[in-house]
């Protein structure tokens, strides 16, 4: 039996080993995706307790707690934050087979120097421990970045955004780690939502241009646009439910974006209208992007805010989303296509948040593939409810079945917390330990030069030549 969690977790061959240890292990990191907030980052936050660090805004924690019956008040509730902390330490000790249960004690082992378990046991003990090490200037939000050995983080940012957190952060020259916004139109181009032209008047502020037409809506962004490039912005992002392709006039669109804004807080769209207008914004985005030389990010495959109550009660993004079934690759090929034959496509990275897309868009990839860049159409990392052991091994077996896995762009977190870098030691074990199978078992020579390449390129380097920063 091995032990737990030791230095060779996950690693199941002497060739996976000496890839992870040699090589991996020694990467930096990339963070080219994340959630976290640049004005803690700005003015280097130091957190209280653990549970800070740990509870607050992870709806994956939250959800599997609800799973096990906690009482919310113990989640996203008035509770003390030592109570939140013991309910998820008594939740934590029964988490078999959860990856939340191996990064909680990743993050235990590099941050905390804790190689025991959590549980309800030693909740106590580790609640001391961690809240004493956070009180030292080396727990401050920054020295957690350094210390993860992340060279560049790209945080996501809607285009009104005035990026003032981030300008902070680069003027100041004590701190060396690029923190560069990313740009997330989703608000933009959701005009579904009862809030619509609200968000319309707040981005017309910050556009300096009035928006009462889809014209004015795409002069407003590329001003945006040519704001965050100025901020060092090489990267969007967009959440969809899936990529549609239901092409219309310029005439169409203009005609059903002025029905949305004559209809007010109303919602007067009919579902093709909506889908019309997005694929309309999606076209003159992806246009814009490769003109810019920006890389496109498309995160599909979710039906959120399925609990109406809940959703109510606490708003988005606390723990009520699932897979949407409904992806059809054919128009995300569609969809790509158009822009490619304007001679238009970016870099474009596709996540699926549902696993049995995996073989549908590696297929994609093949389509759209040329000499501008190594993996120019990338598959994304597993996405969220895939980010486990299973869902990784998978999607890097369906890469490898029918693409280019040694140009993929690797890991990314994902997430709101600073301690979530042990999700790229994570991967890369994963990693490792499916590459070492493959020499173990006579399936690809054991040429350490090329292997240590190949490791070290998707930890670090592919990203860094992909999106092209500067480090």
């Amino acid at each position: 039996m091995k032990n737990f969690m030791d230095g060779n977790f996950l690693l199941n061959s002497p060739t996976a080993q000496t890839l992870y240890h040699d090589y991996a292990a020694k990467t930096p990191i990339l963070d080219y995706h994340c959630h976290i907030n640049p004005q803690e980052i700005a003015q280097n936050r130091q957190f209280d307790n653990i549970t800070q660090v740990w509870l607050g805004g992870d709806h994956y924690k939250w959800r599997f707690m609800r799973s096990c019956g906690v009482e919310e008040r113990y989640i996203t509730g008035d509770a003390a934050d030592k109570e939140k902390f013991f309910k998820w330490a008594e939740v934590l000790g029964k988490a078999i087979g959860n990856p939340l249960f191996h990064w909680s004690h990743l993050e235990l082992q590099r941050y905390f120097g804790y190689h025991g378990v959590l549980n309800k046991n030693t909740a106590e003990e580790v609640w001391n421990l961690c809240n004493e090490k956070l009180a030292d200037p080396s727990m401050r939000v920054r020295s957690l970045i350094k210390q993860s050995n992340v060279t560049l983080i790209c945080t996501t940012d809607d285009p009104a955004d005035n990026l003032e957190w981030h300008r902070q952060i680069a003027l100041d020259d004590t701190f060396d780690v690029q923190v560069l916004p990313a740009w997330r139109p989703d608000k933009a181009m959701n005009l579904e939502k009862p809030d619509y032209t609200d968000y319309l008047s707040k981005l017309s502020e910050a556009g300096g241009v009035k928006i009462d037409s889809f014209r004015a809506l795409k002069e407003a962004l590329t001003k945006r646009m040519d704001f965050f490039d100025s901020m060092g912005c090489s990267v969007s992002d967009h959440g969809l439910e899936y990529v549609m392709y239901m092409p219309v006039s310029e005439e169409k669109a203009e005609a059903i974006f002025a029905k949305r804004l004559q209809a007010g807080s109303g919602n007067v769209i009919s579902r093709e209208e909506e889908l019309q207008f997005k694929t309309a914004f999606l076209l003159f985005l992806g246009k814009e992007y490769s003109r810019r030389g920006w890389v496109m990010q498309l995160h599909y495959g979710t039906k959120r805010d399925n609990n109406k109550a809940m959703y109510a009660k606490l708003g988005p993004d606390t723990g009520y989303d699932c897979i949407n079934n409904y992806a059809p690759s054919s128009q995300t090929a569609d969809f790509l296509n158009a822009l490619e034959e304007e001679n238009a496509l970016p870099k474009t990275i596709i996540y699926s948040l549902n696993p049995y897309d995996n073989a549908a868009i590696g297929t994609i990839l093949g389509c759209f593939q040329d000499s501008t860049a190594v993996a120019k159409i990338q598959q994304g990392s597993a996405w969220w409810f895939n980010d486990h052991k299973q869902g990784m091994t998978d999607q890097l077996t369906s890469l490898a079945n029918l693409g280019n896995l040694s140009g993929f762009v690797g890991m990314l977190t994902d997430s709101r917390s600073f301690l979530s870098y042990a999700r790229h030691e994570y991967f890369r074990r994963i990693l490792c330990n499916f590459i070492g199978g493959l020499v173990e078992n006579g399936e690809f020579p054991a040429d350490m030069d090329t292997l240590s390449e190949i490791v070290t390129d998707i930890s670090y380097y592919n990203a860094v030549r992909y999106f092209g920063f500067d480090l």
